[in-house]
């Protein structure tokens, strides 16, 4: 075979070898590589398991950034399914908490007796009140204040009806110092952040939670919580309920049955109080 014959065969074959890589790389591209399906990282709620899930009503934010751009209702919302995400807990639709405050002829929640009368109302174990401190879509930058309210004994860890506060007798037998919370209407956690986007400790904070919620392989990957503010939003109200839930642990922790009683824990050497 001469050199022209050897020439003419190359320039015959080279356009199939560029048809069948073309293809390969079509169908390769169109496959896409094997994804390992990740599960987000769940939360769980420190309550007795023996009650079943608790119920939570999160009451309608109060917009207090100074801006009007912020939908309040749109972040309460995120709220509820903030709650819903936890294991352990269920919150109410917000529609149906708005809709009971109008019965109530209820706008916002003054004070205790308020919470009190909305709590029943609904047949709820705790209200989740609080407010938008500070909001930029563009940033983006949002701040949070969540309070939580409980109503029941299985909020305090116990099974047993509450200890009644008007009964002196019973105030004088119990194990802590100050009447329940559901008796005071005092929060029993307060959480407030201002979330930062261009914070590098949030931004690593967003790649966690994207893990599992968001495509691998897509161009934005996790960043896509940062260049929309509903999906930043969404991020900030998950963040917030999950350092409520380990608040929660901590404050069961400390007052669980048996628990020493703070004039029990005093050191030696602290002075004794007149």
């Amino acid at each position: 075979m001469n050199q022209r014959q050897l020439a003419s065969r190359s320039a015959r074959t080279i356009p199939h070898a560029l048809v069948l890589l073309t293809c390969t790389l079509f169908f390769w591209g169109c496959a896409g590589p094997k994804q390992e399906l990740l599960a987000p990282g769940a939360t769980l709620a420190p309550y007795p398991a023996a009650r079943g899930e608790l119920l939570w009503a999160v009451v309608p934010l109060r917009n207090e950034s100074g801006t009007s751009t912020v939908d309040a209702l749109r972040v309460s919302d995120q709220v509820v399914a903030a709650v819903e995400q936890v294991r352990g807990l269920r919150a109410l639709p917000m529609n149906r908490t708005i809709e009971t405050m109008r019965v109530l002829k209820m706008p916002f929640i003054r004070t205790p007796g308020d919470a009190a009368r909305l709590a029943d109302a609904l047949g709820v174990d705790a209200l989740v009140l609080g407010s938008i401190t500070a909001y930029d879509p563009y940033e983006p930058r949002m701040g949070l204040t969540l309070a939580l309210l409980p109503r029941t004994p299985a909020m305090f860890g116990r099974t047993a009806p509450a200890i009644d506060p008007i009964d002196p007798r019973a105030l004088q037998t119990s194990p802590t110092e100050t009447a329940p919370a559901e008796a005071t209407g005092e929060p029993a956690t307060v959480v407030s952040e201002l979330f930062d986007g261009k914070n590098q400790s949030v931004q690593m904070d967003i790649r966690n939670y994207a893990q599992g919620r968001s495509e691998a392989v897509s161009a934005a990957g996790w960043r896509r919580y940062l260049r929309s503010a509903d999906l930043f939003a969404e991020f900030c109200t998950h963040q917030l309920i999950n350092q409520m839930m380990q608040a929660e642990t901590l404050r069961l922790a400390r007052t669980a049955p048996g628990r020493p009683a703070p004039s029990e824990t005093r050191s030696d050497s602290e002075p004794a109080r007149e």
